[in-house]
């Protein structure tokens, strides 16, 4: 069987570190995420794959491919955005996109909210639930099925939830609930 017909490793789609969707639910993200997806898909797809091509076959029209590194590492880099490509469009095929500046006033936790939170020792935290591929917890954003993410959602403005941590349960107040333009 050639070779072209086989894939490199058995789990070559499974190397990305992106989590994995939850079995058999939506891709939620937001607008603003979901355009960040596309811009990469576009510039892998019309702007390096190309160029790498014809880099590829330069490097092949020079002869004995054992030995040329052009020809070495474009194959492996191709191979590299081609899995990407592979991962974005199934990303960008199972999206639901979900505008949190529709929904409107609503004091519930749902997928797109902005939530002021306050823990035990009444240090305050704003958070907003993003889709997964658009989650910085170092900006504010987390995944809506993150932990922080399934304990406040459905939640109202008053509540309290409680957080399983590695220290054990953590009461978290939810104080604040709003749909904005993320």
């Amino acid at each position: 069987m050639s070779k072209a017909f086989t894939k490199e490793n058995e789990n070559d789609d499974d190397l990305d570190d992106t989590p994995k969707l939850p079995q058999s639910s939506k891709n939620y993200i937001t607008p603003d995420g979901y355009q960040r997806l596309r811009n990469e898909f576009d510039q892998l797809w019309k702007v390096e794959r190309p160029e790498l091509v014809k880099t590829i076959t330069w490097a092949a029209s020079n002869g004995d491919r054992s030995e040329n590194g052009d020809y070495i590492y474009g194959k492996k880099r191709l191979r590299e955005i081609d899995r990407r490509l592979r991962f974005l469009s199934k990303r960008l095929d199972n999206a639901e996109v979900v505008d949190p500046s529709q929904r409107g006033e609503c004091d519930q936790v749902f997928f797109g909210a902005t939530v002021t939170i306050c823990n035990a020792q009444g240090e305050k935290q704003t958070y907003s639930i993003v889709g997964m591929d658009e989650a910085d917890p170092g900006c504010g954003r987390i995944s809506w099925i993150s932990p922080l993410a399934k304990a406040l959602l459905k939640a109202r403005e008053g509540d309290v939830v409680m957080l399983h941590t590695p220290g054990g349960m953590e009461e978290l107040e939810v104080m604040d609930v709003h749909y904005q333009a993320l």
